[in-house]
């Protein structure tokens, strides 16, 4: 099952966050998302657990829980839904008519 976790410490190492699930199973993998200009944590990541009961377990236990002194979110990572854009910032860019403004300025 692969795991979002969110919320994290900038500081976090991917070893520390690996440590925290490893103690409900077994860990396949850690990644803790970065920018990728300035290579700085984005605080969040992904684990992924194989086995499916350990994976719902560690979700229950560490979800809120305080880690490096904030408190996590962590639940089942789900892929983004088909068509679903990324980004876009929400504002329209296309110029429009300016001239609305002068008109009737002659």
């Amino acid at each position: 099952m692969n795991i979002f976790v969110g919320s994290l410490p900038w500081s976090t190492e991917e070893d520390e966050l690996r440590g925290s699930f490893e103690s409900f199973g077994e860990v396949a993998s850690v990644r803790i998302i970065t920018d990728k200009f300035t290579g700085r944590s984005k605080g969040f990541g992904f684990v992924e657990m194989p086995d499916d009961a350990a994976a719902e377990k560690a979700i229950e236990e560490l979800n809120g829980s305080s880690f490096g002194g904030r408190n996590i979110v962590v639940n089942e990572s789900k892929p983004k839904p088909e068509g679903e854009r990324r980004g876009g910032g929400g504002f329209n860019r296309g110029g429009g008519n300016r001239d609305n403004f002068n008109r009737d300025r002659y």
